[in-house]
């Protein structure tokens, strides 16, 4: 590491308080009334909080989740101004790949916990030390612990400039990114800027979508058809990207007063895939509570408000990038992609796994990986 004085050794750790506070609140829970058939259709149902919340007293255990994430090493930096949060796992293997891992919206560091020890030793888990990475995870800032946010003003391009002055200070002058959701949208803007050294992007999704030009649709084929119909259908239910991108700090309100709230908000962990996910249920709660913890829903959410009115001008990524596509995930449609992004060099599709691949199906993403910077080498 360089500049190791700016870099503050950190262990998460909740106070028995909050966790005693957490348990009586989710006992004076009160949901509304249910939805006709409280099925999905009109959001969250009434029978899944009400599963979810009686795991969340009588079988998650957080101490375990805690200790889980302590054991790697955690840190906290000052990067102008903002309180940066990060895991850093150099690899015992000389050579190996520094990559950065950016996680999604309403993920966290813990996206990638399964993912550090694969990555940094693959040796051990069915690959070679020519595989090996050395992982960098930070919290987005306003998210997990870097916190508080600062000031008004951070877009994905702010982030990744943000990141990649965390990559500078711990001394890697060269490294890739991966990303998915809001972390796909931090390493495209991290493509975008190509810094010296940058090595690559690879991410789950490229949001490209039609201008509006008849001649894009001339080389779709069946499957980009089909694309954009899982587009379609993810609009008629993500309607917390326009409350966040307009009153992020009125709906926040109830999501930090209330924990059953928090989990229901959080409900693309379940939902994305139209009921195909497979995050599991202390997957969702860790990462619930986490945003309950932290009392981050507002700064989380207050994205995708800075986004809509930054008035950036889309710019074409020019970095190797690789893109991986899960069956029940958005579906990056490649004639739109390659529009937007210039050197795309590498392109898979997965039958099983959705939007958060990364707690659904690990390996299959520390395999993709593996590919991709092996073919930049």
């Amino acid at each position: 590491m360089n500049n190791t004085a700016e870099l503050k050794p950190f262990t998460v750790t909740v106070d028995q308080a909050d966790l005693d506070d957490l348990l009586a609140r989710l006992a004076r829970t009160r949901l509304p009334e249910p939805a006709p058939g409280d099925n999905w259709d009109l959001g969250t149902p009434n029978h899944y909080l009400r599963e979810m919340v009686d795991h969340w007293q009588n079988g998650f255990d957080w101490r375990e989740q805690e200790a889980r994430m302590n054991e790697f090493p955690h840190y906290l930096t000052d990067i102008d101004g903002q309180t940066v949060h990060f895991i850093h796992v150099p690899s015992a293997v000389e050579g190996a790949t520094p990559l950065l891992l950016a996680h999604t919206y309403p993920g966290s560091f813990v996206d990638f916990l399964d993912m550090i020890r694969p990555l940094t030793d693959p040796a051990a888990y069915g690959g070679s030390d020519a595989d090996a990475f050395s992982v960098v995870v930070p919290s987005i800032p306003g998210f997990g612990f870097s916190t508080p946010l600062a000031d008004r003003g951070w877009t994905m391009a702010r982030v990744a400039r943000t990141f990649d002055t965390l990559m500078r200070r711990l001394g890697y002058d060269s490294y890739g990114v991966h990303g998915s959701d809001g972390g796909a949208m931090i390493a495209r803007e991290l493509g975008v800027m190509n810094p010296p050294g940058f090595l690559g992007l690879h991410v789950l999704q490229l949001f490209s979508f039609p201008s509006g030009d008849p001649a894009e649709f001339e080389k779709f084929t069946p499957e980009d058809y089909a694309a954009l119909e899982h587009m379609q259908w993810f609009q008629s239910v993500g309607g917390y990207n326009a409350i966040n991108s307009t009153r992020p700090q009125t709906v926040a309100v109830g999501i930090s007063d209330s924990p059953v709230g928090q989990l229901a908000w959080n409900e693309l962990f379940n939902n994305f895939g139209n009921g195909t996910s497979l995050v599991g249920r202390d997957q969702i709660l860790t990462e619930v509570s986490l945003y309950w913890f932290t009392n981050t829903s507002a700064a989380a959410g207050r994205y995708h408000y800075e986004e809509a009115h930054s008035g950036a001008e889309p710019q074409p990524n020019n970095a190797p990038t690789g893109v991986a596509v899960f069956a029940d995930d958005f579906k990056t449609i490649r004639a739109l992609a390659d529009r937007d992004n210039t050197n795309i060099v590498h392109w898979s599709n997965y039958a099983k796994g959705g939007h958060f691949a990364s707690l659904e199906c690990p390996d299959d993403v520390v395999a993709d990986l593996r590919t991709f910077f092996a073919g930049l080498r």
